[in-house]
């Protein structure tokens, strides 16, 4: 890796949820306290008070409790072994549904796939808050459920990754007028996909089953299938890929679910990014990982389908492409830059296998 050479990697198993969280908490010990901290003062720069999470929160917790509670004694092992409360580590996996509570715009990640020697492979860029950077880590995870590696944050039990059945997960946040933290939090339903899931298809399934109050795309791959599963508390909709790819960035795409969307939140960005992509592709399909992962270079004056922080500006102003991951279905693999598709070839990936 170019700058973070000791990016931190956790291996977390567990014969039941709760152990496995135990583990997770206390190999995080030293640093989960302040990954809730810097999030609470997120939470509180976008105008979403004390009173506002801990509700939020509350009506995440009774869903769970409902709909999975084993995820819900997962999080409660992650706060015993870490030493917090458990209330803070459902926020922090409730995040994007407790930040959608704000009002203020945001840049997010680029998603792309392809076909390539008759196997699909994922490209995503990963943008979010810069000063947020050191609060998140690649992971292995073992115990109930299948096997899966990827990446998150500090606390979170899932977002980015791939599991030992071949199914592949990216992950975009989107915007509709009606989001609220009181459903299943996107964080955790990727938790429940990559871990129960052995198929798009079974995805899909589990999906359709989730008390959904939130907003995100899954772009999700096996070796047979890739789709971009758009989801709100208006319902959601599966996007089949177009001309042997599908694209993501951070608006809807479906109709019926666009006309609910919170404009202010991602646009014009996410249009012009997706436009570029696509224009991209009109050139022909990628012959290559590494060409995959050049359609996300943005060159000057292009849309910024990777982006550097603009350091005049304050917390919650600060957007950078923290990490770049590509996955391969077929391959049970997933690979994790530690910075920008513009590192691709100087920095170091780590590659991690189920």
């Amino acid at each position: 890796m170019t700058e973070h050479t000791e990016r931190l990697h956790l291996a977390v198993s567990g014969a039941s949820h709760r152990e496995r969280g135990v583990r997770r908490g206390t190999l995080l010990a030293a640093t989960l306290p302040a990954a809730y901290t810097r999030y609470a003062e997120l939470f509180r720069l976008l105008g979403v008070d004390e009173a506002a999470e801990r509700d939020g929160v509350a009506r995440v917790a009774e869903t769970l409790g409902s709909w999975r509670p084993r995820v819900l004694e997962e999080l409660e092992g992650v706060a015993e072994g870490a030493g917090i409360e458990a209330e803070q580590v459902i926020a922090l996996n409730a995040r994007t549904e407790i930040i959608a509570l704000g009002a203020r715009g945001s840049h997010e990640c680029s998603t792309v796939t392809a076909w390539l020697g008759g196997r699909p492979l994922g490209v995503q860029t990963w943008d979010w808050h810069i000063e947020l950077d050191e609060f998140w880590h690649t992971h292995e995870v073992a115990g109930p459920g299948y096997r899966h590696a990827g990446l998150t944050e500090q606390g979170i039990l899932s977002k980015i990754g791939v599991n030992e059945r071949g199914l592949a997960l990216h992950f975009n946040i989107l915007g509709h007028r009606d989001d609220a933290p009181s459903g299943v939090p996107m964080h955790l339903l990727s938790s429940v996909v990559l871990s129960e899931c052995a198929s798009v298809s079974e995805a899909i399934d589990v999906i359709a089953s989730a008390p959904i109050s939130s907003s995100s795309a899954f772009t999700m791959l096996d070796t047979s299938r890739t789709v971009s599963v758009e989801m709100s508390p208006a319902g959601f909709a599966v996007i089949d890929e177009l001309d042997g790819s599908v694209q993501r960035t951070n608006h809807f795409q479906a109709a019926e679910l666009l006309a609910g969307q919170k404009n202010e939140s991602y646009e014009p960005d996410s249009s012009e990014r997706l436009a570029l992509v696509r224009s991209r592709l009109a050139g022909g399909s990628p012959a290559s990982g590494e060409e995959l992962v050049r359609l996300l270079v943005s060159g000057e004056g292009e849309a910024p389908l990777s982006c550097r922080a603009d350091m005049s500006k304050g917390y919650g102003e600060r957007w950078a492409t923290l990490a770049t991951v590509v996955s391969d279905p077929a391959a049970r693999s997933i690979r994790i830059l530690d910075g920008m598709p513009t590192d691709a070839e100087t920095g170091s990936w780590r590659e991690l296998t189920v």
